[in-house]
């Protein structure tokens, strides 16, 4: 195969899943020696692998953002006591 690990590595998540599948249909259609599907089996697993990565990461940012929205002020708190357009509370 012609790719290598660090190739593997500057590979998007959208890319990498596009190669995963031909992977997997590959294997799935058969016809190739022992060593043909091994190789390509282990491409299948670094593929996964960096598929993985990638999703943690986007894991990892969405929980970040949500922390940040979740420790901003609340908008309905930042009211002062008054109550809107400075109309006392009832």
């Amino acid at each position: 195969m012609s790719d290598t690990k660090s190739g593997n590595a500057e590979l998007g998540y959208e890319q990498a899943r596009d190669e995963l599948i031909e992977v997997v249909k590959g294997l799935e259609a058969g016809g190739l020696s022992l060593e043909e599907s091994l190789a390509l089996w282990e491409k299948g697993e670094r593929l996964a692998k960096l598929c993985e990565q990638h999703l943690e990461g986007a894991r990892e940012r969405i929980e970040a953002a949500l922390a940040t929205v979740e420790d901003a002020p609340d908008a309905e708190n930042t009211e002062d006591a008054d109550g809107p357009a400075g109309e006392p509370s009832r």
